[in-house]
């Protein structure tokens, strides 16, 4: 009798064992099918990105149209020439387009030499994002006028770009009116204001005798320095906390402005491609889920999915369901409920660690997420989470940028008036500039970028393109056109094709 019991509790014991490994594969079985549903959405085969490329280059055509006629704005800039190397002398700059900004002092030689650069980054209080545009404008000025003082320079009568990255209404090349407020920044009242003239006041409430002579947002200075260095560079593009475009245009194209443009017979055309809404691509539980208020719920669309002040966030997002669903993070899970604990720097490093064990992978996990001693198979299952976000991102980028291409023909279509890519003619570079953190500090985004390219243009193709990085390159250029426009033009002329948004 003894024995018989004895065999009992053996086999109750057994059997619960069982039933707890049962359970447990149960719950990891869950959390796997968040991740493959998350990777099924995020696919971006060959085909699809193509569909991308056309429904991005039709929307371009549209925004160039008419305004209002697309939800990719196409505003005009007032730029119709860019540096050309005979530029000389000091000039300053102040490149805004995030929650930090930069002061730069840029020494210009002739032949295209940049003799000197100095640069300093400034990050902005969290108070003057959601305040007045007078303090935030006075916090700027007094930056640089500090920085003047450091460096020992003179502030009389030099000639200051401005990198203003958030959508403008450009008025003449040295003055704008703010549309809208992208990324963090929610100053309603500046909405509407002339934000050159902003920065102009509070540069005289300063005690600077400077002027804002050109007014531009990050791609258009890219672009600038781009073109500085190489003139076959055709367009620029920003892949960092937020992501956009600009690229040079025939005026014939832009039907909206016919017979108010320059007589230079080309525009450098701000895309806003942040606001392109794919059709073909469907957004995940994880891409609309943000603050109403604070991040322009539902807005941004493709911004959402691509730059660097989101990715950490969807992956937090995919996390936390992954917690709902199973237990594999542990009972302590309240550090996920945290919006935008993860950056995209800590995204990028769990996907990019080859540490025995992931051990940077574990160490993000406990510091950021307070998640500690997270097991070996688990880390496996967030890296790639990490790595189909990534994926995604890099390869919706990279077809935003072939969709430029086409539009000016230079993907090998006739301006996407055949669907076969064929190299005609001549074989001739193409130059895209590129800036942005995300872009230059993460490998893996920029191998799977390079890698959708080859893919959609075709190997023939693809070899004629090339993206080139210009460090610096949104404040240098502004810099660089400020030396351009100052000496070729009056500062205060008006564009010839302004038009209300």
């Amino acid at each position: 009798m003894v024995a018989v019991g004895w065999a009992a509790v053996a086999c109750a014991v057994a059997a619960g064992m069982v039933a707890r490994r049962g359970a447990a594969r149960l719950r990891w079985n869950r959390a796997v099918a968040v991740v493959r549903d998350l990777e099924e959405r995020c696919a971006t085969p060959t085909e699809m990105l193509q569909r991308v490329v056309n429904s991005l280059a039709i929307e371009m055509f549209a925004g160039l149209a008419s305004e209002g006629g697309s939800k990719v704005r196409m505003l005009l800039t007032c730029i119709d020439s860019l540096p050309d190397g005979t530029e000389e002398g000091i000039y300053y700059a102040i490149d805004l387009g995030g929650t930090s900004f930069r002061v730069l002092k840029v020494e210009l030689g002739a032949g295209s030499t940049i003799i000197n650069r100095k640069v300093e980054h400034q990050t902005i209080p969290e108070k003057l994002i959601k305040g007045t545009s007078d303090d935030l404008f006075n916090f700027i000025a007094s930056a640089l006028k500090n920085f003047i003082e450091r460096e020992g320079g003179e502030d009389e009568g030099r000639a200051l770009g401005f990198t203003f990255s958030f959508p403008v209404r450009q008025i003449s090349i040295s003055s704008g009116t703010l549309i809208r407020w992208t990324k963090e920044f929610s100053i309603e009242e500046a909405v509407g204001k002339d934000v050159a003239q902003c920065l102009n006041e509070a540069l005289v409430r300063n005690g600077l005798n400077m002027k804002v002579n050109v007014l531009v947002n990050n791609t258009v200075g890219t672009l600038a320095l781009g073109h500085y260095y190489d003139d076959d560079t055709v367009a620029a593009v920003i892949i960092g906390a937020g992501t956009n475009a600009c690229y040079i245009e025939h005026n014939d194209a832009i039907i909206k402005s016919l017979g108010r443009l320059t007589n230079s017979g080309r525009t450098v055309v701000n895309v806003e491609w942040g606001s392109f809404r794919p059709p073909q691509i469907a957004l995940t539980p994880y891409d609309i889920c943000f603050n109403n208020e604070t991040w322009n719920y539902y807005d941004q669309g493709f911004e959402k999915m691509i730059s660097g002040v989101y990715l950490g966030e969807i992956a937090r997002l995919v996390f936390q369901k992954m917690a709902e669903e199973s237990d594999i993070f542990g009972t302590a899970v309240d550090g996920l409920s945290t919006p935008f604990i993860l950056s995209t720097p800590s995204l990028a490093a769990i996907r990019e660690d080859d540490s025995p064990g992931l051990r940077e992978v574990g160490r993000i996990l406990e510091e950021h997420l307070k998640l500690p001693d997270v097991p070996l198979k688990t880390r496996k299952l967030v890296v790639r989470v990490c790595d189909i976000i990534t994926q995604r991102a890099a390869r919706l980028a990279a077809a935003a940028i072939v969709a430029i291409l086409q539009k000016i023909g230079c993907d090998g279509t006739l301006c996407g008036t055949t669907t076969v890519r064929t190299m005609r003619g001549v074989r001739k570079r193409t130059v895209v500039a590129i800036e942005g953190g995300l872009f230059q500090g993460y490998s893996v985004f920029r191998e799977y970028l390079n890698e959708a390219l080859v893919e959609i243009l075709g190997e023939e193709i693809a070899a004629t393109v090339s993206l080139r990085v210009m460090e610096e390159g949104s404040g240098t250029g502004a810099a660089l056109l400020a030396a351009a426009y100052s000496s070729t033009r009056q500062n205060s002329t008006p564009c010839r094709h302004d038009i209300d948004i």
